[in-house]
């Protein structure tokens, strides 16, 4: 029960929508038609129980956003005993000369059992709750509503500034971005709401206190002149029900101010207010035990009541005692219980650990980059990577687990795929990387080399940031550092990271778009392990897979034909060319590549024969030795000179040349001559393997 909305479902009424406008109406009616006494006094009643709900809401909430309409309720309340007033006004000047019950039991019972028949008494009990209502806990609402509001409203465009920041470096999603908007909007609402609704409450206790005054006036009056009453016998009754009248609304208005009250000056946790005092009571036990200290000195001192004194001393004491008890006990309890249950447990298959897909492993000294959970900097990039796989490949990866591991260096971390090392390099947590350029002096430091693309590097101290910018060098954060090592590796083992059940789910994702595509073709004509392996294929060239419906199309084209994959992939390669092909070569139509010396291309295309694929990439050794060669040497001059990595061949040996120049130079990338546009414009810049000689 987190708001007055959830208790209204929980009365099963008819249909709410409908209740609430009914309750206005006949709330403004009531001012206007007489109403019978029982009736009244089942209406006070009713307000005296509502005003009680709201409070127990308030009380019960964890957060203001559980109570958003507590404004407007106010204003529904107000109105509600404000009418009450209006009738029981009118039956009270009718029918007051009756006697005390005029009016109904209720307010007969105000006005005699609460003050004790003396109207004298009941006046000034009047006035303290009007005073206590409007000035203390009204006015203090309102004034902590109005900074709310305040603070709010200032803060909104700072808040705002950080989703957008959020949402640009995908940490967050567009859906969760716009809900967050919403809330800050919704908390300065809430709060301006609030100290508005807080001036209904200051305009009922104004007019409480006149309708006090006319009634008791206009009913001696009315007693006297209408009725021939003695003007004692006047003021005893009309007395007697006006001050009945007022304290049966004013009791009510009393506790909705201390809900608007507890409403507004809560701090939002995930504990409603109950449990935040019982569990930060439990945490300070001190405060009960100097409390009962300063009891117990006063009770001794003399002309003091000792006894009282000393038996609050004597409970706080208690209090104390038992909730420090408690908590020895609880720690105790729950160490014993985890030990006997690590006795008793048999083995069974969770025993059994499961290895991890991605995995990270930090030594003693990196932890702390990742000490606080979600919020540390470094998880938060590798969330954003991944958020930029998913955008760039096409697929999710797994989550990174990251887990300590005490035997590496203390400065060393490592990446698993599948429990195996695929990269580790050296972090430095107090320190910067400066990444130095081509031709540079190297910096005072630690000199080593990038993780993610070898280049020559030097860990710096952070008050050199400024001085290694000024002289070229690009530096950047440790976390940056390891989140960009990762990025490299995912890219790189991207096809060990999908598996079948990363097949399925993303194409579960993608029905979703195309339910029928999906339907008719897997896997009644391509099978999903066909899928996966195409896919697998295509990843392992760093060729983006988003493009599903177009490998499933052109998949589904050739699998009646034959279900090898490798004699498929060229067909899937040509769907996707445009992509492939823009991705090596950007949008330039002239461009130089590396080449491969046709009669050279023709060996290794007789001695791969029909298969499409030389076995495991291999050729024979000494034409092997040759190629890698020649590849190290063309990849080395296109770098220098800041050329594209392409390397163009024939259809038929593209994958085994891809295969062979993937183990020497992963960077660079094997086109077949097929898969250019016809407007692009080549020129080789080295033929490779020229001096190859024929067998």
């Amino acid at each position: 029960m987190n708001t007055f909305g959830s208790m209204l479902s929980n009365l099963r009424l008819p249909s709410a929508q409908a209740a609430v406008p009914v309750l206005v109406l006949l709330i403004l009616v009531m001012m206007l038609v007489p109403l019978p006494a029982l009736l009244l006094d089942m209406l006070f009643t009713f307000n005296i129980g509502l005003s009680i709900m709201v409070l127990i809401a308030a009380l019960n909430i964890r957060s203001f956003k559980d109570f958003v309409a507590f404004p407007t309720l106010l204003l529904v309340t107000t109105l509600m005993r404000l009418s009450l007033n209006v009738a029981s006004t009118r039956i009270v000047l009718l029918k007051g000369h009756t006697g005390s019950d005029a009016a109904g039991h209720v307010i007969e019972a105000f006005g005699k059992f609460l003050i004790g028949g003396s109207f004298m008494v009941g006046i000034v009990i009047f006035i303290v709750i009007t005073i206590i209502n409007f000035v203390v806990i009204t006015k203090g609402s309102g004034r902590v509503a109005e900074v709310s509001a305040r603070f709010a409203l200032d803060s909104m465009p700072g808040k705002q500034m950080a989703i957008d920041a959020d949402l640009n470096a995908g940490l967050i999603r567009q859906e969760e971005a716009k809900q967050r908007r919403a809330d800050v909007s919704q908390e300065a609402d809430f709060y301006g709401s609030m100290d508005g609704a807080s001036k209904f409450v200051r305009g009922d206790a104004i007019a409480g206190i006149l309708i006090l005054l006319i009634n008791l006036i206009g009913g001696i009056a009315i007693g006297v002149m209408s009725h021939d009453l003695t003007f004692g016998n006047a003021l005893q009754i009309y007395g007697t029900l006006t001050i009945g009248d007022g304290l049966v609304a004013q009791v009510p208005a009393l506790i909705i101010s201390t809900a608007a009250g507890i409403l507004v000056t809560r701090v939002a946790t995930d504990d409603d207010f109950s449990a935040q005092l019982s569990k930060q009571f439990k945490d300070n036990q001190n405060a009960l035990i100097v409390a009962a200290g300063v009891l117990a000195v006063l009770g001794v001192l003399p002309g003091m009541p000792h006894l009282t004194f000393l038996a609050f001393a004597l409970v706080f004491g208690s209090l104390a005692y038992a909730m420090r008890r408690q908590a020895r006990l609880q720690t105790s309890s729950a160490a014993a219980e985890a030990t006997s249950a690590s006795d008793r447990q048999e083995l069974g298959w969770e025993d059994v650990p499961v290895v991890e897909p991605l995995c990270l492993e930090l030594p003693y000294r990196l932890i702390p980059m990742v000490d606080r959970g979600e919020e540390s900097d470094l998880i938060k990039r590798i969330r954003a990577i991944r958020r930029k796989f998913i955008s760039d490949i096409g697929f999710l990866t797994p989550s990174v687990h990251i887990r300590d591991n005490l035997q590496l260096p203390a400065e060393t971390y490592r990446f698993l795929v599948y429990g195996g090392e695929v990269g580790r390099g050296q972090c430095l947590p107090d320190r910067l990387l400066a990444i130095a350029p081509e031709g540079s002096e190297p910096l005072p430091g630690l000199q080593v080399r990038d993780p993610s693309f070898g280049m020559p590097a030097t860990w710096i101290e952070r008050g050199m940031r400024d001085t290694a910018i000024s002289l070229g060098h690009t530096v950047v954060e440790p976390a940056v550092v390891m989140a960009t090592h990762l990025d490299t590796l995912i890219r790189r083992h991207a096809h060990e990271l999908l598996g079948r059940q990363e097949t399925q789910e993303l194409l579960e994702h993608f029905k979703g778009s195309f339910p029928k595509l999906v339907e008719d073709i897997i896997p009644k004509v391509v099978p999903v392990a066909l899928l996966q392996r195409l896919l697998e294929l295509l990843l392992e060239e760093n060729v983006p897979i988003k493009d599903l419906r177009s490998i499933i199309e052109t998949a589904a084209e050739h699998a009646p034909k034959t279900q090898d994959p490798l004699e498929i992939l060229p067909h899937v390669r040509m769907s996707l060319h445009r992509t492939i092909v823009q991705q090596a070569l950007g949008d330039n139509t002239e461009v130089k590549v590396l080449g491969i010396q046709p009669e050279f291309e023709r060996l290794i295309e007789q001695a791969m024969g029909a298969a499409p694929v030389a076995p495991d990439g291999v050729i024979e050794p000494s034409l092997m030795r040759l190629l890698v060669q020649e590849i190290a040497s063309g990849v080395d001059a296109m770098e220098a000179k800041n050329l594209p990595l392409v390397i163009v061949s024939g259809s038929k040996a593209r994958l085994t040349f891809a295969k062979i120049v993937k183990r020497v130079r992963s960077q660079a990338t094997v086109l077949s001559l097929t898969e250019l546009p016809l407007q692009t414009h080549l020129s080789f810049e080295r033929m490779l393997c020229a001096q190859a000689a024929t067998p």
